[in-house]
């Protein structure tokens, strides 16, 4: 079975994320990048279906600048095989990223493509859901435990009431929630290997794909800074602070 897995090139998340000074997005010049965490999960839930024999090949893909091949190559090196860059240095929206990732798995041919959630940068949790649209597939979103059940997987979701398990008949997408694994660290070996492995390259007109923004970001600010807590000596005071300080009673 091969698997593909996208991963993204996000803002580290130990990093404080600073607003433009024109408002116009968020600074990301001299600013650490990584790999977005959920897509983490995601590279190493195909790697432990690689290693109990259920998959056989990991395909990573990112879409975004060339800088975006150190995100590939992290994948690389934690057990993915081999890697696709889709080259593109403007905006992406989920649209355009899903639309890119149909081409890919229709050139492809995956039986199943494990992505994140959501990305940590616009946390819009759409580009899984979009792309099993686009291609027809089953979605077992928010997983938290995935096995394999003959020619089925057996996903256990996250849901607001609990869990919930579904059974999807393959090929399918899985996007991963923060309790399926725990990434491994890539050791330095398989760093080493992984400049090695291979990384195709190719334009977003390759795949016939129009990536063209569908929506124009008017400004982007920082929410309000909290002001101090108040200590109230009552539940009468509270209960009037609320009423006439806040206003939400």
């Amino acid at each position: 079975m091969k698997v593909l897995v996208p991963v993204k090139r996000v803002v580290d998340y130990n990093v404080k994320v600073r607003v433009k000074a024109d408002g116009t997005g968020v600074e990301t010049a001299n600013v650490k990048m990584s790999m977005n965490p959920f897509d983490e999960i995601a590279v190493e839930e195909a790697v432990r279906l690689k290693e109990k024999g259920v998959a056989s090949e990991i395909i990573a893909v990112s879409a975004g600048p060339t800088a975006a091949q150190e995100q590939i190559r992290t994948a690389l090196a934690m057990g993915a095989d081999r890697g696709i860059l889709v080259e593109h240095d403007g905006v992406l929206e989920p649209l355009a990223v899903a639309k890119l990732l149909k081409a890919i798995v229709d050139k492809e041919g995956p039986t199943l493509v494990i992505l994140g959630k959501q990305a940590i940068d616009d946390d819009m949790s759409a580009t899984g859901q979009m792309l099993a649209a686009l291609l027809g597939w089953g979605q077992g979103t928010f997983a938290s435990k995935i096995e394999k059940d003959g020619e089925t997987l057996k996903v256990t979701r996250e849901v607001d009431g609990g869990l919930e398990t579904v059974s999807l008949k393959l090929p399918a997408i899985i996007t991963t929630d923060l309790r399926l694994n725990e990434p491994r660290y890539a050791s330095l070996p398989n760093i080493m290997k992984a400049r090695k492995k291979p990384i195709e390259t190719v334009k977003p007109a390759d795949l016939g794909v129009d990536v063209t923004p569908r929506l124009t970001v008017l400004k982007v600010e920082e929410p309000p800074k909290r002001q101090a807590g108040k200590k109230v000596a009552s539940v009468a005071e509270l209960v009037d602070k609320l009423r006439t300080e806040a206003k939400v009673i």
